[in-house]
């Protein structure tokens, strides 16, 4: 079994997702995420401009942002959203205590403001959901939000002449460009984002 299928039931089982439902949703949703993509999250959601027709199950790995839907009446499936975790804009996440309600949204790629209301069982279960999108979201939003490292010349070491060591330039070469704050090697070591225990 890969990493997917061995995450993703225990995510389903979690929140709720019957049995049935995970049967048939699961092919469409393999399809869309590679077998080492770990879940984090499996559960149904409405959305709020839908009518009562329609449900939907949305899947969170630590890549990937999956939405199915499913007709109320003929209970017809279809893809309704895949996309990268990274090619999502203006994520915003609102716990409403009162109703027991989390509202995710975010911008996909093609310019859609998509919004899904997730209902929980429980208040802890609600701050659960709150404390899982930070960890996901909050570390890509700072990245984004981190200016452009600005680029500046490097004196030449052994430089001739003062003049030249002025114009930040080689013997007969370009000058040396390198990002304010970076090492001698120019770069740093990546970020990762530690997998999320399913709720």
């Amino acid at each position: 079994m890969d990493v997917f299928c061995r995450t993703f039931l225990p995510a389903a089982a979690a929140t709720g997702v019957a049995s049935p439902t995970v049967s048939r949703h699961l092919p469409i949703l393999r399809n869309c995420v590679q077998a080492g993509d770990a879940t984090i999250l499996v559960t149904r959601c409405t959305r709020p401009e839908q009518s009562a027709h329609h449900s939907y199950l949305l899947l969170m790995t630590t890549r990937r942002l999956v939405v199915t839907q499913q007709s109320r009446v003929l209970h017809r499936l279809r893809l309704h959203l895949n996309t990268d975790l990274r090619h999502l804009g203006n994520v915003s996440w609102t716990p409403d205590p009162r109703e027991l309600l989390v509202e995710l949204a975010a911008t996909a790629v093609d310019g859609v403001r998509e919004r899904f209301l997730i209902r929980a069982d429980r208040p802890s279960q609600m701050w659960e959901l709150d404390a899982l999108f930070s960890h996901v979201f909050r570390p890509k939003m700072t990245a984004r939000a981190v200016p452009l490292p600005q680029a500046v010349a490097l004196p030449t070491v052994g430089t001739p002449t003062d003049s030249t060591a002025a114009q930040g330039s080689r013997a007969g070469g370009a000058p040396v460009l390198r990002p304010v704050g970076a090492g001698a090697t120019g770069g740093g070591r990546a970020s990762r984002l530690r997998p999320a225990i399913a709720i």
